[in-house]
């Protein structure tokens, strides 16, 4: 089969691969309909040192079950399913308080001899645990929608939930919602729908890029402030005198101080963007503003379900973010066009 594999930073390569077979009888093999590239594939992108070896790439997918093991019970073949962005058995004791990206049996695609999204099949271990089906045919215009439930959708989303987004918060502009700082990627524009569905009244939303920042608008944004660093913090703070929850969608120390100078004390900062820097500010001056930082790596799998119905009824339209539909053969097209910042989020097609 044809898969993307990463060679090392900028070094992409599609090429063949042994076609996904049952390993043990939790597994099944999917045969993707969809893959993309997420902004997390763009740090090893830049960085990751060359290997011969290479790594298979791509963790957010959903396709068609072509076969499944011996101990599957809740799929078969012919079923559309979305793979949240980690496999997990969906019955340890870390699956069952809702933490399932710690799963003690769980793992991550593209390692430990387990496929990539960004190809033609997969194998999903524990595969009734991980999979979930959906209630549309292959060719539904929804699938972009679903697609984002893999990964981009449901962490937006537990940025909002981490950060405590509800109607009825104390807020220092509205009363009654939510005031929020994201950044315009694909997850931090998810965030924003993840906010506004929480009942979040003002949204502020960072960026500068007019596409981007008019899609946070159609999502639910109040405001948008293109400047940064003390700058954008003033900004930020003339508009709302503060505020006191902030999803910090990025990872990088500039995007977290640009949280810590706006949020009032006693806020809470949810961190769904995966981290880039092993520093950040915990002494003196952090402690004694009492600021919650929160949030980290999405469960997905909790969350799917739970967001299921609102993409079936149109409530919610993550797959905007997808702004650019690659075959699987220009994948490294893909990357370079993110990487470039030419495209938000690109949808990889077999």
């Amino acid at each position: 089969m044809r898969a993307a594999v990463m060679y090392g930073a900028g070094d992409v390569r599609v090429e063949n691969r042994p076609a996904p077979k049952i390993v043990q009888p939790a597994d099944a093999v999917v045969r993707v309909v969809a893959s993309c590239v997420c902004g997390s594939d763009l740090w090893p992108y830049a960085s990751m040192p060359a290997t011969d070896a290479g790594r298979p790439m791509g963790h957010e997918f959903l396709g068609v079950v072509e076969e499944a093991g011996a101990d599957v019970t809740g799929l078969r073949a012919g079923d559309l399913v979305v793979a949240p962005f980690t496999y997990s058995d969906n019955t340890c004791d870390y699956c069952v308080k809702g933490l399932h990206i710690s799963c003690r049996n769980g793992g991550r695609y593209g390692f430990d001899g387990v496929d990539g999204g960004q190809g033609e099949a997969v194998r999903v271990p524990y595969a009734d645990g991980t999979l979930v089906k959906l209630p549309v045919e292959a060719d539904s215009a929804l699938l972009p929608s679903l697609l984002a439930l893999s990964d981009v959708m449901t962490t937006g989303h537990h940025g909002a939930v981490t950060a405590g987004v509800g109607r009825g918060d104390t807020v220092l502009v509205v009363g009654d919602g939510a005031v929020l700082v994201v950044g315009d990627g694909a997850v931090g524009l998810c965030a924003v729908l993840a906010a506004h569905r929480l009942g979040a009244e003002r949204i502020v939303l960072t960026g500068r890029h007019t596409a981007r920042t008019d899609l946070g608008r159609d999502f639910g944004a109040t405001d948008v402030v293109a400047e940064r660093g003390e700058e954008g913090i003033a900004r930020i703070r003339e508009l709302t005198g503060g505020v006191d929850k902030v999803i910090e969608a990025v990872g990088t120390r500039p995007a977290l101080d640009t949280a810590l100078g706006a949020v009032l004390d006693g806020g809470t900062i949810s961190r769904p963007g995966v981290p880039q820097h092993e520093v950040g500010p915990i002494g003196p001056g952090l402690f004694m503003r009492n600021i919650n930082l929160t949030g980290g790596a999405s469960p997905a799998r909790a969350y799917v379900e739970h967001l299921l119905p609102d993409v079936l009824d149109g409530t919610i339209t993550p797959g905007r973010v997808f702004d650019q539909t690659f075959t699987l053969t220009r994948t490294p097209d893909a990357y370079r066009a993110m990487a470039d910042r030419q495209v938000l989020k690109a949808l990889i097609r077999p």
